[in-house]
């Protein structure tokens, strides 16, 4: 049984929210849409690494993030509630210089008022290279950009 909320999201709507946002910038680049998980991909190149020239702890929190984020709002009834980070961390556990990494996010919590994802992000060997976790707050819905600034 699917966990999605709208169970006929399709691929090319997921490449579609990241249009104009970080995850366009960076190239990321949603694969597979699982019962219960999501895949995307990310480029390793001049805009996700680091001055040593490895993958960027701060790009596999970008994806993480970006994964995570939209598994949560994927949950949700989006009419009612929408979804914001309260906390991600992250695990590198091994380094990328070149092609792809690959995250999968699969819920370990998904709760009416939080939910909590595994990401876990691989190399083009099948390596782990992060494994990260992301709480997401559900929210009734507001619009933010009416939002009063200081």
């Amino acid at each position: 049984m699917s966990i999605w909320f709208n169970k006929e999201v399709t691929l090319a709507r997921l490449q579609e929210t990241g249009r104009g946002t970080m995850d366009e910038h960076i190239g990321i680049e949603w694969t597979e849409v699982g019962k219960d998980f999501l895949k995307a991909r990310m480029p390793v190149d001049q805009r996700t690494r680091q001055a040593y020239g490895l993958l960027h702890g701060g790009a596999s929190c970008v994806l993480a993030e970006s994964i995570g984020s939209i598994a949560s709002a994927m949950v949700i009834d989006p009419a009612q509630y929408q979804c914001v980070g309260l906390e991600i961390n992250a695990n590198h556990v091994h380094s990328a210089t070149t092609g792809y990494v690959t995250a999968v996010a699969m819920p370990l919590h998904l709760g009416k008022s939080t939910h909590v994802w595994d990401i876990r992000i691989y190399n083009d060997h099948e390596k782990l290279v992060c494994v990260s976790r992301l709480t997401v707050a559900i929210i009734p819905k507001r619009d933010f950009s009416k939002t009063r600034s200081l």
